[in-house]
């Protein structure tokens, strides 16, 4: 289907619309094939102001539901985006295919490895498809670094690394008053708590789930100080909070093998003053990549500079123009719109037309749940003096012998 041709209409319920939900609503609302039946969320002033837009925006009404149970009952709606507290995520989805609804999830980690196995055999039973909404898989140089890996330029991969390194102590420190669940989760748990940014991407590259799997992973947290610094000078209107011990690691290190010998590294860094980052690396044994100085280096290609610098980076950007994908080419002729340089509508796009085509879900429930589940194994490691843990294999078996994958535009398989 041509990019912005309306297919099939697709009724949707969304649940969730503090500030992600309030925009990816907007945006879902904008596309010709969609159609928001009802929202909910637990403050009634959110859906007012949701309601308000949508009604700006479109001619048909939508209507506010009661509950979040009232609204995936509903016989008027195909499918569910999910954008709620992370802790709330899995058990809405797993509600949602129950009652014969697709359901599509924004990102974060699961809190127990059970409630992914609960995933994922709710799929099976029902036959809906779930997929995460991880939109960093579909930013445009991760498409592009995917089809270099495709093309072979780094040879054989060994090392991949990545992290979500964000300054969000205002956000976490605030918590209480934006109604942001971060500040409760970084206040209780200690582990990496955001791990799909970077190992969303680097799923495609290893193929994992396809010819390859994580094995087991090992984390190590450092102690945790920089929130609780930014709240002594921050919230002098509350003295709880200054004085709470907050359980999150600034700095979490998570390193994973994988089924064919390669290594991967996370990193969760929030709560330190810092420059955004995802801190992405591609090793392999022709090429490397590095996202921070957006460079790269390829074995007999990349011109040295004189013999006493024998190796040298060169700038990515021609790589990336080279190697774009044809979605993205598509794409910019189309007009990119939605948050985050684009990348959001690319990966709802994905989800829809994975609806209205009845094809496999471009992250499907076993790439969601192996995503996930990396969140309560780390949480497990780090308490268990950085113990190794095993990582499930959620395909059982059916990475070994092959499963249906998405194809198409939207593919993100090797």
């Amino acid at each position: 289907m041509k990019m912005g041709e309306a297919g099939k209409t697709v009724r949707l319920g969304i649940l969730g619309l503090g500030c992600r939900g309030y925009e990816q609503t907007a945006l879902l609302a904008s596309m010709p094939d969609i159609r928001i039946q009802a929202v909910y969320d637990p403050y009634p002033d959110r859906m007012e102001r949701m309601v308000k837009r949508l009604n700006d925006l479109v001619s048909w009404p939508t209507e506010k539901a009661e509950s979040d149970e009232k609204l995936l009952a509903r016989d008027d709606i195909d499918a569910v985006i999910i954008m709620t507290d992370w802790e709330s995520h899995i058990r809405l989805a797993i509600r949602a295919m129950e009652l014969g609804k697709h359901a599509a999830m924004e990102v974060g980690g699961a809190c127990s490895v059970q409630e992914c196995w609960d995933l994922v055999r709710t799929a099976q039973r029902t036959g809906m498809g779930c997929m995460l909404l991880e939109n960093c898989c579909y930013n445009r140089e991760e498409m592009a670094l995917l089809n270099m890996v495709r093309d072979g330029l780094f040879g054989e991969l060994v090392h991949v690394q990545g992290g979500y390194e964000h300054d969000l102590r205002d956000e976490i420190g605030l918590g209480d008053v934006n109604r942001h669940y971060r500040q409760h989760n970084f206040a209780s748990r200690n582990g990496e708590l955001y791990p799909t940014h970077e190992l969303g991407p680097i799923g495609m590259y290893l193929d994992l789930n396809g010819n390859n799997r994580m094995v087991s992973l090992v984390s190590m947290a450092s102690k945790a100080a920089g929130l609780g610094a930014w709240l002594r000078e921050n919230r002098q209107d509350r003295p709880d909070l200054q004085k709470r011990d907050f359980l999150e690691g600034d700095v979490v290190t998570t390193m994973i093998r994988c089924a064919r010998g390669e290594t991967i590294l996370l990193t969760h860094d929030c709560t330190l003053p810092r420059p955004y980052s995802r801190d992405g690396r591609i090793q392999g044994t022709k090429a490397i990549w590095m996202e921070d100085n957006r460079s790269i280096y390829v074995d007999g290609v990349t011109p040295h500079l004189p013999k006493d610098f024998s190796h040298s980076w060169e700038s990515d950007a021609p790589y990336m123009d080279r190697y774009e994908s044809a979605l993205w080419k598509e794409y910019r002729e189309f007009g990119l719109r939605g948050g985050h340089g684009g990348m959001d509508y690319l990966v709802l796009r994905g989800f829809i037309e994975a609806i209205q085509q009845g094809t496999p879900m471009p992250i499907d429930v076993y790439d969601t749940a192996a995503l996930m589940c990396i969140t309560p194994l780390s949480e497990q490691s780090i308490a268990c003096g950085s113990m190794p843990v095993a990582i499930p294999d959620f395909t059982e078996g059916r990475w070994l012998t092959g499963r249906p994958r998405a194809e198409g535009p939207y593919r993100l398989a090797r």
